[in-house]
């Protein structure tokens, strides 16, 4: 197996500048498990305090991303135990055993996950962007198994078509290259600093240096944490091949979209037309922020899963 290997800072610790709390630290405990015959890594954020109002919830991260992406957001909600794997082949996770990383097998590792811990029907499902695809899907095909579900930059159409097309299929064209070339080189074009400087000067919206820089250094230090190239090219035409609104009609439960006002990968047109093809759905729009919400607007985004966990009760 190819590994690529990436320092793993001690949680609270990784941001100056009071990106994170105090007491996030005291709230994390790391684990491993094996689920499938692979080793995943997890961690596990209890309540500062527990109330009647404590959930569970069980988040998923996005393409290329770990754990560390959604820590901000966890910060807010002190009052909830949260669980976040490194999906199979991302950050410290290995990847699947002779199965490719499609999302329904990604489904399947939540099951798994699920049985594991002994996660139950009243657990949260939050799946942000490559994560909202995979937690609508399992949803959809285990209707029973969590109430309810929370999308963060939902990937709400296919990326394939309208005006992202074109650059999705260079993108398609940019793993597919470099799952083909040497090792090193290979390699050395995914983890190209340059190429992810872009990516991460693209998406960010804030005008805060401060906040830009954490950005900017959170992609550098996380963005290439994964297992090899096979497991990330088929990660990634996963990706883009799947999408929320191919399951909306069968996700009965309730489901409440997190989207960004300047996301241009996940635009707001298509967030709209999504919730009207929801049964039960609540849209949250966040302004002037793009697809990073879990690094720039953590707060607002945490305050409006709250709010919908209190109307949703287990």
């Amino acid at each position: 197996m190819e590994k690529v290997d990436t320092a793993h800072s001690p949680e609270g610790s990784q941001a100056p500048n009071g990106f994170f709390s105090e007491a996030l630290a005291g709230r994390t405990t790391a684990s491993d498990i094996e689920i499938d015959g692979s080793t995943v890594a997890y961690w596990t954020y209890e309540p500062a305090k527990a109330t009647s109002t404590t959930r569970t919830i069980l988040v998923i991260h996005g393409f290329r991303g770990d754990h560390h992406g959604l820590l901000r957001v966890v910060d807010q909600l002190p009052e909830m135990r949260i669980i976040m794997p490194d999906l199979p082949a991302f950050g410290s996770s290995e990847p699947f055993v002779d199965d490719e990383h499609t999302v329904e097998r990604y489904g399947q590792f939540i099951s798994s996950f699920m049985t594991a811990l002994g996660l139950g029907p009243r657990t949260v499902l939050l799946g942000h962007s490559f994560g909202s695809i995979v937690a609508s899907h399992f949803a959809a095909s285990h209707p029973d198994a969590i109430y309810p579900l929370i999308l963060i930059n939902p990937i709400a159409a296919p990326a394939l078509e309208g005006p992202k097309g074109i650059m999705t299929k260079l993108a398609v064209l940019y793993y597919q290259a470099s799952a083909r070339l040497p090792r090193r080189v290979g390699l050395a074009v995914l983890r190209n600093r340059l190429i992810v400087r872009v990516m991460s000067i693209t998406m960010a919206k804030t005008k805060d240096k401060a906040l830009r820089r954490f950005i900017h250094g959170q992609h550098d230090a996380y963005f290439s944490a994964f297992a090899d190239r096979k497991s990330l090219l088929e990660s990634f035409k996963a990706s883009v091949s799947g999408n929320v609104a191919e399951v909306a009609e069968q996700l009965k439960l309730p489901v409440l979209l997190v989207a960004g006002e300047k996301d241009e990968i996940a635009t707001l047109p298509n967030q709209h037309k999504l919730m009207e093809r929801l049964p039960d759905a609540t849209l949250e729009v966040i302004p002037d922020v793009g697809h990073l919400i879990h690094y720039e607007t953590p707060a607002p985004a945490a305050a409006a899963i709250r709010t919908f966990l209190e109307e949703h009760p287990a």
